[in-house]
């Protein structure tokens, strides 16, 4: 996949199909949007493209941190992985501000994304004021020669799948259903660092340790079953995030795995954690036999799981 991170003055040559959008979480019904695209792809040739902001315009205009989902960096890997061929994180500049939609359309989706075919939600919106929608989309389709197809959003219910519904359920511990709306399982992308090394030596519990960045939009502290790739491989564990308050109050939110059956070493290496089920919140031990203790039943409690549910067949 080739990437413009930043980049105003690009062109790709192909003929593309393009869509836009945040892709916070790549949920099922962004990935109704992207499977359309791979529609296109096969039957008119057109590369894929996908077409975001680098910065998100909340974060740009506030200044402030904006959590995701979906890191920059996990929207990267997730798209690589669906095979898209083109992606564009466009930076949100005060000219690309006010850029009228039209023009938006014009200069950005057909003359540097050279876009054929353009696949959107019904919601969609873009330009000065996000003033461009689908409407204007249709309007426009004969003056610029472009195929257009509106998708209709995916519905739980009768609610819009989003990423705020998502997040909702993030916020409560509820995993499975998070996972249910997402398609997929959360994941926390990240490269593998020294912890405390309190894991292996002192309670024999080796771990990976993951600092997420301060965007990523995490669950409750706790512990977590988990399933981890790896260098290739799946692997189950159950997977700590927070603090550790036993071993220290005042150390960086991390997000901490016990590996079932893994003797490797991965420091340095990139992981993805997919969280599977929430099992407890997290807890500070009296000792670090108490904590121990808890950790085997955690241990069987998350062997059991996998084993039922046959999430790593």
């Amino acid at each position: 996949m080739k990437c413009f991170i930043g980049e105003t003055q690009f062109k790709i040559p192909e003929p593309t199909v393009v869509t836009i959008g945040k892709f916070d979480g790549r949920h099922k019904g962004h990935q109704k949007l992207l499977s359309r695209m791979m529609d296109f792809k096969s039957t008119c040739g057109y590369r894929t493209a996908v077409f975001t902001f680098n910065t998100t315009p909340a974060v740009a205009i506030s200044g402030t941190v904006h959590q995701v989902i979906t890191t920059n960096q996990e929207r990267r890997d997730n798209m690589a992985r669906m095979g898209i061929d083109y992606l564009v994180e466009y930076p949100f500049t005060s000219d690309v501000v006010r850029l009228p939609a039209e023009e938006f359309l014009r200069e950005i989706l057909i003359g540097k994304m050279n876009a054929r075919a353009i696949v959107v939600g019904t919601d969609c919106g873009f330009g000065y004021k996000r003033s461009g929608d689908a409407r204007l989309l249709q309007e426009l389709a004969p003056v610029y020669g472009y195929d257009l197809e509106v998708v209709v959003k995916e519905k739980d219910d009768q609610r819009d799948i989003s990423s705020t519904y998502i997040k909702e359920e993030l916020h409560k511990g509820n995993m499975e259903k998070a996972n249910k709306l997402l398609g997929q399982p959360y994941a926390i992308h990240g490269t593998v660092v020294h912890g405390s090394h309190v894991g292996g030596p002192v309670l024999g519990f080796p771990t990976v340790n993951v600092i997420p960045p301060r965007e990523k939009y995490l669950p409750p502290f706790g512990v977590y079953v988990s399933r981890v790739l790896a260098e290739g491989r799946t692997l189950g564990g159950i997977t700590n995030i927070g603090r550790k308050p036993t071993a220290a109050d005042d150390g960086p939110v991390g997000v901490e795995t016990y590996l079932f059956d893994f003797n490797g070493d991965l420091y340095g290496k990139n992981i993805e954690i997919q969280l599977l089920h929430y099992k407890r919140p997290e807890k500070k031990f009296d000792s670090l036999e108490q904590l121990k203790e808890q950790l085997e039943r955690d241990k069987e409690y998350g062997l059991s799981y996998l084993d039922k549910e046959r999430v790593l067949c």
